[in-house]
């Protein structure tokens, strides 16, 4: 069997908008994604709510993807496919990163897989680089402040797509825009509605078996 491991943040962990609550694991688009593949792979989860790229978060610990990165494929390993979706987070406002900065630390992650020796070749695996939809409309959901988190994040969050595409053709990955899928929600601007999970679970899995059955 094929396996998958899916790196990313709040929205690949499962994050309910509006809560901190958790969608099932049949609802979340990894779980979605094991369900659409009929079995024939095997989907590992690697979700941490706030994970940025490469950044310290000076407001929580263990947060930097990098710093996990390794330990995680060598954790899992072998490995076929590794999916990386992050960069929502470094657009928090604490971090004064441009889209262009946030590529240039995506290229950073790539590069770690591709210098791995976690698949069963002994080799890389192949990468699939998802870039996140852009932020949706920012509001205050409890305690947070998703405005001020993310002051000035929605015209970056626009620039993603483009710029991980070429940042995926440069590292030799394949590429998904999830904002060809699917939106964030309204209901906090940063986080997917059930149906989204749903749909991207999906647009996923088409893209998985291209890679995997060829």
């Amino acid at each position: 069997m094929k396996t998958i491991l899916c790196y990313g943040d709040s929205n690949t962990w499962g994050y309910i908008p509006g809560s901190a609550a958790r969608y099932t694991r049949h609802q979340r688009w990894t779980g979605v994604l094991q369900r659409t593949l009929n079995g024939d792979f095997i989907v590992i989860e690697e979700g941490l709510n706030s994970r940025t790229t490469v950044l310290d978060d000076p407001t929580k610990r263990f947060k930097n993807g990098k710093n996990y990165l390794i330990p995680c494929l060598d954790s899992h390993a072998p490995l076929d496919l590794v999916i990386l979706m992050l960069g929502t987070n470094d657009l928090k406002h604490r971090f004064g990163m441009s889209a262009f900065d946030i590529g240039a630390n995506m290229a950073t992650l790539l590069g770690l897989v591709k210098q791995s020796t976690c698949s069963c070749s002994g080799g890389a695996p192949l990468t699939l680089l998802m870039a996140p939809p852009p932020v949706g409309k920012l509001t205050v959901v409890g305690p947070t402040n998703f405005p001020e988190i993310f002051r000035g994040a929605e015209e970056k969050s626009k620039m993603l797509g483009q710029i991980y595409r070429k940042v995926a053709q440069e590292a030799g990955a394949a590429f998904l825009d999830s904002s060809e899928v699917i939106t964030s929600s309204n209901v906090d601007g940063i986080h997917f509605e059930a149906d989204e999970h749903r749909k991207l679970g999906e647009a996923v899995a088409r893209q998985a078996r291209r890679l995997l059955e060829t």
